[in-house]
């Protein structure tokens, strides 16, 4: 189980997100220790179009010997025909480096964005989790890695350049200081326009999502048009931002270009020069301009896909920041299945709040026991905290204080996925997934038939679901909307009762139902006693609780009656004081 800080500053300390990246990435040291051993190679492969001028000019002509020529013909071809294989199994290596990386890194980063969502929704760095994964891996199929990998042997190619002349050697020492002038000057000027497109994206992705999500009521409202304004503006600024930053990428990327182009002239005017005083020979000349093209071109590589290293950069800091904030938890040895014993004791919940916004707790020292083969209906106005005690039932929000106990074992003594096998859990708004309805009955686990329909059969939702044009098969991706609030509805009741979880917790269960469906829910509750399970209904209508033994009634997030069933609602409609046990958590049993 993953936990997340909600209260986590923004100075939060770094170090253990990093130190996860840097152990991901360590893991694929053999890789880059290969792609270091082809880059040795590569760059002394580079030297073979230099050294070849120089011998065809000063040995070749000088001496008009064909057989020399051919001989340094085949070898030269050899050579670049090994270069370019290097290059190609470097480019593959370094592809697979980041493959392999954000292969190690998808299940972290995913458990951790969804802690982190729940923990504070608006969070940005959650809700770009994957896409800060994909950035980073992005940096290492780039062309911008080899640059970055030859980069060290550019201080080798312009010493090398001295040796011809000192002239040359300075020529090209000032030239390639000019280059990383324009290098910091395009980091500079692009960092923050990129910033504020990436902010804005999100911000408009963001947007989107929920738009896509509720377009049938923006659609039946007559909003499309407003829902687009608003929409729009967020991509505009997102557009504009990103344009800005590719003008001034792209400046920079045609004047680094252009310059060393330039410098490969001047280099050769001077070599020119030198070889009419007989300081330097013709073939010296042309492998000096040839060595400074090579040796320039890792900046220049840098420079044109540098925005690709910033958004690396930065998606690498988000993703220190959120694997900070949402530390894993140690392995836990496995329980035996536990019985349906639930104690809560003095329970208060502040919900995650927004950006500068105080936590506020919604329960408040809430306690109350339920044992196997009872149900529970929990009742209250609207606000009174039914819900946010439903969330942490199933663990979703854990407690501010007290403690809630299955069987004994506090919740988080199991896995997520330990404890969701162990619970069923009926939302107030149900969202089926993508995938085949017995895939979403299955909780998107490969289904096991027998358990899928036996689920379905509880929740009286077989015969509805076969006369779905593909019965069990039917994918929801395209069936979700033509479902009705009922269907859906007793979808989710079979996905909270497939497996046989230990409790029942129901959320609104009997929202949309009609009277069937009202009928089935009640029968599901009563065969869920049966086999020793426990229920919790959070419920506004009377037909949710007339399987239940006991009711706990909240105002304000304070309990405020809790005991058997009749005597509750006899307390509550004669305005009578708290039913007894109100201050003991397991006063009546």
């Amino acid at each position: 189980m993953i936990r997340a800080d909600s209260n986590a500053s923004t100075g939060a300390d770094l170090r253990a997100g990093q130190a996860e990246l840097r152990a991901a990435l360590q893991g694929q040291r053999g890789l880059f220790g290969m792609v270091l051993l082809f880059s040795v190679f590569v760059n002394l492969l580079m030297l073979t179009g230099p050294l070849y001028m120089l011998q065809v000019y000063d040995r070749v002509l000088a001496s008009g010997s064909e057989p020399t020529l051919v001989a340094l013909s085949i070898l030269v071809t050899a050579l670049f025909l090994a270069l370019g294989l290097l290059d190609h199994a470097r480019a593959c290596l370094l592809h697979r480096i980041g493959t392999r990386l954000q292969d190690r890194l998808d299940r972290r980063v995913f458990a951790a964005a969804l802690a982190r969502q729940m923990a504070q929704p608006e969070d940005g760095p959650a809700l770009a989790a994957q896409q800060d994964v994909e950035a980073v891996q992005r940096l290492w199929a780039s062309p911008l890695m080899a640059a970055l990998v030859d980069l060290p042997w550019t201080p080798i190619f312009l010493a090398a350049i001295f040796l011809f002349h000192p002239l040359l050697g300075w020529l090209a020492l000032a030239g390639g200081a000019a280059i990383i002038g324009i290098t910091l000057a395009n980091q500079a000027l692009t960092r923050g326009p990129l910033n504020r497109a990436t902010a804005a994206a999100l911000q408009a992705d963001r947007m989107a999502d929920a738009l896509k999500t509720d377009a049938e009521t923006i659609r039946a409202l007559g909003m499309t048009g407003a829902a687009f304004t608003r929409w729009h503006s967020a991509r505009a600024a997102s557009l504009d931002a990103g344009l800005l930053a590719a003008d001034r990428g792209n400046a920079f990327a045609a004047l680094s270009r252009s310059f060393r182009l330039f410098l490969q002239s001047a280099i050769l005017g001077l070599g020119a020069w030198l070889a009419l005083g007989g300081s330097l020979s013709a073939g010296a000349m042309i492998a000096a301009s040839i060595l400074m093209g090579r040796a320039l071109q890792p900046i220049e590589q840098a420079v044109a896909h540098w925005a690709t290293l910033i958004r690396a950069r930065d998606a690498q800091a988000r993703l220190a920041q959120l694997l900070s904030r949402t530390p894993p938890d140690a392995a836990r040895t496995p329980l035996p299945r536990p019985a349906a014993r639930i104690e809560v004791s003095g329970l208060t919940l502040r919900p995650p709040a927004r950006p500068g916004q105080e936590p506020r707790a919604t329960l408040r020292m809430v306690s109350f026991t339920l044992t196997p083969g009872q149900a529970l209906g929990v009742i209250g106005p609207t606000g009174a905290g039914k819900s946010t005690l439903a969330r942490a039932l199933t663990g979703v929000w854990p407690a501010a204080a007290g403690s809630i106990r299955l069987d004994g074992a506090s919740l988080d003594h199991f896995s997520p996925d330990e404890l969701g096998a162990l619970i069923g859990y009926l939302p107030q708004r149900i969202s089926l997934f993508d995938g085949t309805i017995a895939e979403n009955i299955a909780r998107l686990a490969p289904p096991d038939p027998v358990r899928v329909v036996a689920a379905a059969r509880r929740a009286q939702a077989h015969d509805m679901i076969l006369r779905l044009p593909q019965g069990y098969d039917t994918p929801l991706a395209g069936m979700a909307g033509q479902l009705s609030g009922g269907q859906m509805q007793r979808i989710g009741l079979a996905r909270a009762l497939y497996g046989d979880p230990v409790l029942l917790i129901l959320d609104e269960p009997n929202a949309a139902l009609d009277n069937d469906g009202t009928l089935a829910l009640a029968a599901a509750i009563r065969a869920h006693k049966a086999q020793g399970g426990a229920v919790i209904v959070m419920a506004h209508r009377p037909a949710a609780l007339q399987d239940c033994d006991l009711l706990l009634a909240l105002e304000d997030g304070i309990r405020h009656a809790y005991g058997p069933r009749d005597q509750v609602l006899h307390a509550i409609l004669h305005n009578a004081p708290a039913v007894a046990a109100s201050a003991a958590p397991g006063g009546i049993r």
